[in-house]
């Protein structure tokens, strides 16, 4: 029996995820394998947990142990499917939509023998299915090699995670067309451009066809030879359902398998780097399902690579305009297909510590085509050449889980902009300082957000803006000092590492918005919910925007404290203290003047029902799903007025 113990990756995400209410039932079941004597709750929990870690990148338990563990749950429970609700842990951001249906990677072969013995398991489910092998026939497709997304017919979505994307539907406001005519609706496929087209028009501007995929999408305004591409119908979004394909027989498919795979790898006239083979059957598909990963009736073939070992001259650090630090290998020139290789992106700080990445290092890279070059293993490792400081402003760098970060909000060049637009779309209450107005003012040399308080009118006007637009700016300005805003939210702005919101208002319930500046580390931990890791970020953050931050207080905003934590002002209301969730459309008042009318009551809200929500308060239009979910837990449910009957 081995000893295992999570470490302050596994904590972070939890917290950050909700997922922290018992750690010591994680640990133990991963160590003693004491799953299936828990009971039905704290499987659920488990569950929950091993899946969110998965999705990080940092898994507790392998593969083929949750589908095992996943599968005796969702039969021994079938009241409690886990399936649909096993996304509940999971952080979104931005814009994050739930996908209408999953979109699972393609597991991957590389030699005929490898496609024979996935030949072979599609054999097996054939026989269990009583289906004749004769009647088998395999379906092979191009794996276009472009940008995944997913098309409901309403809105166009990136993959993501494979559960959950990004709405990119501007891009077929743009004119992004479906490929061969095709209607909309078609569900997966790539946005793609044509290998002429770019090599023609758009080589000579953009390194590889994979820049004009992201720019396709990008939320700003499309570079203009992009849009001509999209005009000109060389980008569409391709459904795989309509893909060019060869149909046939698994014998023909053996007997001519290296005429039929080099027809169909050039079929099309956009970049591919495979083909997909899949059993067309519905019913040996749904036999043979799929892991976490792949659906098992379908796999990619694809050659491998052209590899070679290049020798690093040093690791350059580069911040992102997010304050992500982004290491990128420096190699001796080295020609791999094609092309000469003389820089490649490390995935994070983290692969280069643990992995040995620095000057002397010796790398395998791989390239295919104009696949961009990734390193495939490190076959010399020498010690890491890791940066302590910024190369933007010099600021002390912070880990936070794999990657290295710039806690420096303010006056951060790299940040500058994001850091703009960060506070205003937090603050939530002025509209003209969107990123193209932050973006044509930081190019002009305004740097900060006080800065951007004390421009006037005719300043406005000297930038560029026009007199109407000037005038309307400068007054958004001062309605946005005037309008009052949560105090909480108004700390949030400033963008500090682990100080989301969340975090925010659970520090000034303890606290009052000038106490937390003086705050130790210790201090912060001793607040329910706050990891020694995360402590430590939030005081090196504050201290990094200290400056700014009181400039910007000075200019006399209007914030609403804090309620105190009812422990601590010994609040006597009748959900002092709860844990509330609020679903459904409430008919007295809207959602969010009930979520903070509860918060003034001395209540904590929730955005999903855990083990620790005390009532879940319903109005119109709620699913059985989570009514069933709440039940399950053993959380009250609430009617909206049976809820104002008991805080009345």
């Amino acid at each position: 029996m081995s000893l295992f113990t999570l470490n302050n990756e596994h904590v972070v995400v939890l917290e950050e995820t909700k997922l922290a209410s018992n750690l010591k039932l994680i640990e133990r079941t991963v160590r003693d394998e004491s799953f299936y004597s828990l009971n039905q709750k704290d499987m659920r929990y488990f569950l929950l947990v091993a899946d969110v870690l998965y999705r990080r990148g940092i898994g507790i338990i392998t593969d083929s142990e949750f589908d095992e563990k996943e599968s005796w749950y969702n039969e021994n429970h079938p009241e409690s499917i886990l399936t649909d609700s096993v996304q509940l842990g999971v952080k979104e951001s931005g814009k994050t939509v739930r996908l209408p249906q999953k979109m699972l990677s393609t597991d991957k072969a590389y030699s005929k023998n490898e496609i024979v013995k996935w030949l072979d398991r599609v054999f097996k489910s054939a026989l269990t299915l009583n289906i004749n092998r004769d009647d088998i026939l395999i379906r092979v497709t191009p794996k276009l090699d472009g940008y995944a997304a997913f098309d409901d017919g309403k809105r166009l979505y990136t993959r993501g995670d494979g559960v959950n994307g990004q709405d990119i539907t501007r891009a077929l406001e743009r004119g992004l067309k479906v490929a061969e005519q095709g209607k909309r609706g078609l569900g997966p496929g790539e946005i793609v451009i044509d290998k002429n087209y770019f090599e023609e028009k758009l080589s000579n501007y953009f390194e590889n066809s994979r820049n004009i995929q992201a720019a396709i999408i990008a939320e700003k305004n499309v570079d203009k030879r992009v849009q001509k591409a999209i005009s000109d119908g060389a980008c569409v979004f391709y459904p795989f359902s309509i893909i060019e394909n060869w149909t046939g027989h698994y014998e023909e498919l053996t007997e001519n398998f290296e005429s039929i795979i080099q027809n169909i790898w050039n079929a099309v006239t956009f970049d591919v780097d495979g083909v997909i083979l899949e059993a067309t059957d519905a019913r040996i598909k749904e036999h043979m399902g799929a892991t976490r990963k792949f659906h098992r009736w379908q796999i990619a073939f694809k050659i491998n690579e052209e590899a070679a070992e290049v020798e690093v001259i040093s690791v350059t650090p580069q911040t992102s305009r997010m304050g992500r630090v982004i290491p990128v290998a420096e190699l001796v020139p080295t020609k791999i297909s094609g092309a000469t290789i003389s820089r490649v992106t490390v995935h994070n700080y983290n692969t280069v510590k643990t992995n040995g990445v620095g000057p002397k290092a010796l790398l395998q890279i791989v390239r295919s085509g104009l696949v961009i070059p990734k390193i495939e293993k490190v076959v010399k490792a020498v010690a890491p050449q890791i940066p302590d400081f910024c190369p933007s402003c010099q600021s002390h760098l912070i880990w936070e889980l794999d990657n290295l970060v710039c806690p420096n909000k303010s006056d951060c060049p790299a940040q500058t902009e994001n850091t703009l637009v960060h506070f205003f779309k937090t603050l939530g209450n002025n509209d003209g300082f969107g990123p193209k107005n932050i973006e044509k003012l930081t190019n002009l040399g305004v740097k900060h957000i006080h800065e951007i308080y004390g421009i006037k009118a005719h300043q406005f006007a000297a930038y560029g803006f026009g007199e109407k637009t000037s005038k309307n700016l400068f007054n958004q300005l001062k309605v946005s000092r005037e309008v009052e805003i949560e105090d909480w939210r108004f700390l949030s702005a400033f963008g500090v590492s682990r100080l989301g919101g969340g975090n925010c208002e659970r520090l000034l319930q303890h606290h009052s918005i000038t106490e937390l500046f003086e705050l130790s580390a210790d201090e912060i931990v001793e607040i329910d919910g706050f990891a020694r890791l995360s402590a430590e970020a939030i005081v090196e953050g504050l201290a990094n925007i200290k400056e700014e931050f009181v400039k910007v207080s000075a200019l006399d905003f209007t914030l609403s404290t804090t309620r105190k934590d009812p422990e601590m002002e010994g609040t006597s209301s009748a959900i002092a203290g709860a844990v509330i969730v609020f679903t459904g459309s409430m008919s007295q008042s809207s959602r969010s003047d009930m979520e903070k009318h509860a918060k003034y009551l001395g209540a904590k809200v929730g955005k999903s029902v855990t083990g620790k929500t005390t009532y879940l308060v319903a109005g119109e239009k709620v699913g059985e799903t989570k009514l069933n979910g709440a039940r399950e837990q053993g959380v009250q449910i609430l009617l909206e007025q049976e809820y104002l009957d008991l805080i009345d």
